[in-house]
């Protein structure tokens, strides 16, 4: 059964062909000035229950137009790769800022960013004298996190919000460690979104080249820490800046290789519940991934357009991207960074994307973690002034016209 839709609104079950579900989409057939958020209100106090603790406030639905930015800062907080000599530069509007050595004048060589096969992104916003900080994933391991918020000068009390993309360990890894480390700083009721109920299973991973084991979240400690855990299955406002993108639909040539599966229920207050999930994936398991779940949060630029953060694309980088147009009514794409999760893909497949991102025309392309090195290689050819590299340390800061 589907969450109640706001008022003048109406839930819809389009068919999603190529990945296989029925993502719920939210509309206005007048004039879209509001998009739902599809029971965030409801499954707030649902999450609230499974936590054991009362939501102080339920996600706050996306009201176009979203937020105008005046500044965007993004720091690769944790990466795949690490490259201490890059020097920084300026692209366009862009400032490229590497990180470099865990150095200093004062003392001999010490700690160093730490980079390893996961992803975790802090983003500073800034809209007139108001500045809101997002923290979205949190790496493989809390050791990386911790260690790389520290280095970074990150400071998890001036938090404004958390978001998960999806329910892989290579996203959740950190986020234990990360909450016990700082329980005591955080702000108390911070925010912290998913995209659906079904980010909570406990997971295989079922691909090459190693099978196992893929975790599970520790939904006690979300409880214990004083998060207010939302479960926002359609687009919502982050810390008041930013929004999610809700269900990525189907819509390209994308499709979905599902890498990991799923096994709903409840063991020892960890797991997913059975009931809030679509029938034919209600268990016991293993149940392939569709990633109904996943989410990208973006953000718009006053005069430059969206920075659209796909964290890891497994529903597609293209249909990540327009989605966040959809939601957003903004056409006009600045920057794309993250995952694209192409590394599985064959050439063909990833020329493909790289041609339809190139239609989509965002001012710079800037692909992290899963994507693979045969995008880096064919996206320089086919767009060699709007891709950037990026690694663990970067600070990417997007500035509004004057």
């Amino acid at each position: 059964m589907a969450p109640a839709a706001p008022a003048r609104f109406r839930l819809s079950r389009h068919s999603d062909e190529r990945i296989g579900q029925f993502p719920f989409v939210c509309e206005d057939p007048s004039r879209r000035n509001v998009l739902c958020g599809c029971g965030a209100a409801s499954l707030s106090l649902f999450m609230a229950a499974l936590t054991g603790t009362a939501s102080r406030t339920a996600a706050q639905a996306l009201v176009l137009p979203v937020p105008e930015l005046d500044s965007v800062s993004v720091h690769v907080v944790t990466e795949d790769y690490q490259f201490a000599v890059a020097p920084s530069r300026k692209v366009g509007n862009l400032s490229i800022e590497h990180f470099g050595w865990g150095i200093s004048p004062d003392h001999p060589p010490d700690r160093t960013p730490a980079s390893e096969f996961g992803l975790s992104l802090h983003v500073t916003s800034s809209r007139g004298a108001q500045t809101r900080r997002t923290l979205i994933d949190f790496g493989y391991t809390a050791t990386a996190l911790n260690n790389n918020l520290q280095l970074l000068g990150l400071h998890p009390a001036e938090i404004d919000a958390l978001v998960l993309s999806h329910g892989h360990y290579d996203h959740f890894g950190g986020l234990a460690g990360f909450l016990r480390q700082n329980k005591d700083h955080l702000k108390r009721g911070l925010p912290f979104h998913v995209g659906g109920e079904d980010c909570f299973c406990a997971r295989q991973w079922t691909a090459p080249p190693v099978k196992g084991d893929f975790g599970v979240i520790d939904r006690a400690l979300l409880a214990e820490t004083g998060l207010d855990a939302t479960l926002a299955e359609g687009p919502v406002l982050v810390a008041g800046h930013g929004f999610t993108s809700g269900p990525i639909a189907g819509k390209s040539f994308e499709m979905l290789l599902s890498p990991s599966a799923m096994y709903p229920g409840m063991a020892g207050g960890n797991g997913c519940s059975p009931e809030r999930l679509p029938e034919a994936e209600r268990g016991p398991g293993p149940i392939p991934d569709k990633f109904r779940h996943e989410i990208a949060t973006a953000f718009h630029l006053r005069g430059r357009g969206l920075i659209v953060l796909t964290s890891c694309s497994h529903r597609g980088v293209v249909n990540t991207v327009r989605q966040a147009q959809t939601i957003s009514g903004v056409e006009k794409v600045h920057a794309i960074i993250g995952g694209f999760h192409l590394a599985p893909y064959p050439l063909d497949y990833v020329r493909r994307t790289v041609a339809a991102l190139k239609e989509i025309g965002p001012d710079y392309l800037i692909p992290l973690h899963c994507t693979g090195e045969p995008f880096y290689e064919i996206a320089k050819a086919e767009m060699p002034d709007r891709l950037v590299r990026a690694y663990t340390g970067t600070r990417l800061v997007f500035s509004s016209p004057a």
